[in-house]
């Protein structure tokens, strides 16, 4: 099929997100829930006694999918109304049944459920690959929990943590995420049929004031189309803030997402891991020996867009004059759908890179041997206070000897001789085997190894085992 190219296409849909999440965004997905939503309407309305028969409600049901897009296309350039437009559309494919479609609801009873449904489902699918990437970096964590390697602060090297430790900070973020994610999903609630400024007036006629029945109705719709209650009261539409809430959250995931990638990035510089890598893959046109960190690159870029974009809906749900005004939509149709999209598509590399995840143990093992005699400086000089030497005095020593260390290595390029310095000098009353003894990385990495294993077994396992039938889901990057 060849692609248009004479007019603008969205890079979420021809390079970043997946089929799957584009379609739960589309116009098929859009216009065939609206119909839901009516045969759902019109099956609870014939229960509770209004005159809708079962088989104007069948015919309803049979053409739920059979949408004549160019009919409701004419018939809006008629009324200026998609609700409406598409109301006629049913009709005319159901002309039984054409009297009670949408009887008694405002528009906002199919657009505004319409969303829900769309984010319920929208985040479903964030939740599986979010899962399968929590997944792979919790195999990672548990392979490389007792590898040394060099901790940072202020990205200055500090002391010593493992590999699979490290993978837990980023994993942490997520199961954070997860949990934000979770109370979301179970929190979400219909907009159900409350009317046009939310005082269901329209169903208080219908059903001649009996109020048992319209709370009825209501809790008939949200069982049909999946979901355990409505929005106790509204205006017309349901609060905005619940855009900026499922948006924060998703927002949330690209900040654990763009930390992760940084933090790749930083550490494919130093060599001492990479993301994973095609045969053929081009790092630069012009140097062909550069590995760069492409994917973790895309990650930041895309987790950019989302972290600003969530900020769209905050000032939607800030600016909604009263019972609603119609500032929100055309921002709301931009901002949510392309958040989702651009967490699809973030999720989707992150599966493929914490599934491909490169350790070169010797270059990691260098680097930490490299600044492991300062971080040992403190053992050296307690093992020569037990031995009679004057603390204040060893220090003193230490603090000299560090400096001339660190001045052959930043500024001679030689390495670091902070250890034949002590071993020359009698005042540390050290010997060379005694040295190396103490210069051994898994005596500083702490806890760290007993934190991976303490941090998945009580965190995150449970989630997994919970979760296992979604496990082991992969994205091939295409591009």
């Amino acid at each position: 099929m060849s692609r248009n190219t004479n007019s603008y296409e969205s890079p979420f849909c021809t390079r970043y997100a997946s089929e799957e999440m584009q379609y739960v965004f589309s116009a098929d997905k859009k216009f065939t829930t609206w119909r839901k939503l009516w045969v759902a309407l019109a099956r609870a309305e014939m229960k509770l006694g209004l005159p809708v028969t079962e088989a104007q409600v069948n015919q309803l049901e049979e053409h739920i999918n059979d949408i004549d897009y160019d009919v409701a296309e004419a018939r809006e350039k008629v009324c200026r109304h998609d609700v409406m437009s598409h109301v006629y559309a049913y009709g005319k494919a159901c002309p039984d049944a054409e009297a009670i479609i949408h009887l008694g609801a405002t528009s906002c009873y199919v657009g505004d459920n319409t969303d829900v449904i769309i984010m319920r489902d929208a985040m479903q699918i964030i939740r599986r690959k979010l899962i399968n990437v929590m997944n792979n970096l919790a195999k990672f964590a548990n392979e490389y929990k007792d590898m040394p390697a060099l901790a940072y602060t202020h990205l200055q090297p500090a002391q010593l943590t493992t590999v699979g430790k490290r993978a837990t900070l980023w994993l942490n973020e997520l199961l954070m995420d997860f949990e934000d994610l979770e109370y979301r999903i179970s929190t979400l609630k219909l907009l159900g049929s409350k009317g046009t400024t939310g005082t269901q007036a329209s169903f208080m006629e219908l059903f001649e004031g009996d109020t048992a029945k319209i709370k009825e109705l209501e809790k008939m719709i949200a069982e049909e189309m999946g979901f355990d209650g409505v929005v106790p009261v509204s205006g017309q539409t349901y609060s905005r803030k619940d855009d900026s809430q499922v948006l924060s959250v998703l927002s949330g995931i690209a900040q654990s997402c763009s930390k992760f990638s940084n933090d790749m990035r930083i550490l494919q510089s130093f060599k001492e891991m990479e993301e994973p890598r095609e045969k053929k893959q081009i790092g630069s046109s012009a140097m062909a020996y550069k590995r760069n960190p492409m994917r973790c690159e895309r990650i930041t870029s895309l987790a950019r867009y989302v972290m600003i974009d969530s900020l769209n809906p905050a000032f939607t749900a800030g600016t909604q004059w009263f019972e609603r005004t119609l500032d929100d939509s055309a921002n709301k149709r931009v901002s949510v759908a392309e958040a989702f999209l651009g967490v699809d598509a973030i999720l989707n590399i992150m599966m493929n890179v914490t599934d491909g995840l490169v350790v070169y143990p010797e270059i990691i093992r260098r680097r930490v041997m490299a600044e492991l005699p300062f971080m040992a400086s403190e053992n050296i000089m307690m093992n020569a206070v037990k031995k009679g030497g004057n603390r204040q005095e060893l220090h003193d020593r230490i603090m000299d000897y560090s400096m001339i260390a660190g001045e052959q290595v930043k500024v001679y390029g030689k390495d670091n001789n902070l250890c034949e310095l002590i071993i020359a000098d009698p005042i540390f009353m050290i010997t060379r085997e005694e040295m190396e003894a103490v210069l051994k990385p898994e005596s500083y990495t702490g806890r760290s190894s007993q934190q991976v294993t303490e941090f998945l077994a009580d965190f995150i396992n449970p989630i997994l085992e919970a979760n296992k039938e979604i496990l082991g889901e992969n994205f091939e990057m295409k591009n």
